[in-house]
């Protein structure tokens, strides 16, 4: 039937082709128009299923907290959305976004982006008063440019933060189990928050625009939030690790000229996302694994003395300073806590670290360094 089908189709394309149109010519152009009708269903479906999540989220956030949202009616209802706010971070570093990238001394890059600060400040701006309710910005999720999709999930996702600290303050009254009975809200708003940063990541503008710093901020404070975390970790564990092997891939690929300035973005946020620990230790198997197999592969270049990729070793470095500062972190935390790093990666790592760092030192001396300092930490009687 299948083969009848297709005969017929094309003894119909045949008898119907325009003159002057060679039968593979008019075929081409078929196959064009139907796929441009494909497009314009698909970006309806999508239009629509934007919609229908904004109004789950609504639901979600009135069945948590209906004065909330009683209160975030009553306000304006300006059209300001993320994209219209100001960034006084970002218009003060715009200059430095706006160079080769390679002036990252004196402090963190990070820092120089306005991204950590504002994490830093969101931290310690907790006023518990109806101010918080007075500048929440109203629920306008449903968009079509990719940086306004973005802004949906943020909102979204502001908006529950807001409510846990009016709660944790006595404001308001919340109940946070209802996050428990619709997973497809919380778990759908972090997945599109996750996609649209590493979009961004892939192809990053400079200066950096104002919602991805927000996006940043929001998704930090999200996984460090000591009730909130539980639910987004327990729903979106999975997309989580995969956002951070997205996020490994574009640091080791990267090979644009001005890359340096996204590079210690991506790292900062990789770096804050080990503030969990949970998502540490996935995290410390996942770097030691890529840095343990570019190390083997510069070594077998180097005794056959054939070509290494360049690109990948200036882009391993940032994998090993973030590395080497979650190391840090968990033998500081070990003081306080039973926590520590125990994994196949680190039995990996070592075996035959010694011999590498052997071969690679006096040509590659800078990273043999790094390789030594990550296994005198993994080494360390604090970390066993």
């Amino acid at each position: 039937y299948l083969k009848i089908s297709k005969l017929a189709l094309a003894f119909a394309i045949i008898h119907s082709k325009p003159p002057g149109k060679s039968s593979k010519e008019y075929t081409e152009y078929l196959a064009k128009t139907v796929s441009e009708q494909d497009f314009g269903w698909k970006w309806k479906v999508e239009v629509l299923e934007a919609e229908v999540l904004r109004l789950r989220q609504e639901l979600l956030l009135n069945r948590i907290s209906p004065r909330f949202c009683l209160e975030n009616r009553k306000q304006d209802t300006s059209d300001e959305t993320l994209l219209d706010r100001e960034s006084i971070n970002l218009t003060r570093y715009s200059s430095q976004l706006e160079d080769s990238g390679c002036d990252v001394s004196n402090g963190s890059a990070f820092d120089s982006l306005g991204i950590a600060s504002d994490f830093h400040q969101s931290e310690h701006n907790v006023n518990p008063s109806k101010h918080w309710l007075e500048r929440v910005p109203p629920l306008n999720l449903c968009h079509t440019s990719k940086e306004q999709s973005l802004s949906a999930p943020v909102q979204f996702l502001q908006h529950l933060l807001e409510i846990r600290k009016l709660s944790e303050g006595g404001i308001l009254q919340a109940d946070f189990s209802e996050l428990d009975n619709d997973s497809f809200t919380i778990c759908n708003s972090v997945s599109r928050l996750l996609d649209g940063l590493t979009v961004f990541y892939n192809s990053p503008k400079f200066p950096f625009p104002n919602f991805l710093t927000e996006a940043v901020c929001v998704l930090i404070s999200l996984i460090t939030d000591t009730k909130l975390s539980n639910h987004v970790l327990k729903k979106c564990f999975k997309k989580i690790e995969e956002f951070k092997k997205n996020l490994i891939q574009i640091i080791l690929r990267n090979s644009s000229v001005n890359r340096f300035q996204t590079l210690h973005s991506i790292s900062q946020t990789l770096a804050l996302l080990g503030k969990n620990n949970i998502l540490r230790n996935s995290l410390i198997s996942l770097l030691l694994s890529e840095v343990r197999r570019f190390a083997e592969q510069l070594l077998q270049a180097h005794q056959v003395q054939s070509m290494y990729d360049i690109t990948q070793y200036e882009n391993i470095f940032p994998l090993c300073m973030i590395l080497e500062q979650l190391l840090q972190n968990e033998i500081q935390e070990r003081n306080v806590s039973s926590s520590d790093y125990e994994g196949e990666e680190k039995i990996r790592f070592l075996k035959n670290l010694d011999q590498i760092i052997l071969h690679l030192s006096d040509e590659f001396s800078l990273f043999s360094l790094y390789l030594w300092r990550v296994s005198v930490l993994l080494n360390s009687g604090q970390m066993q």
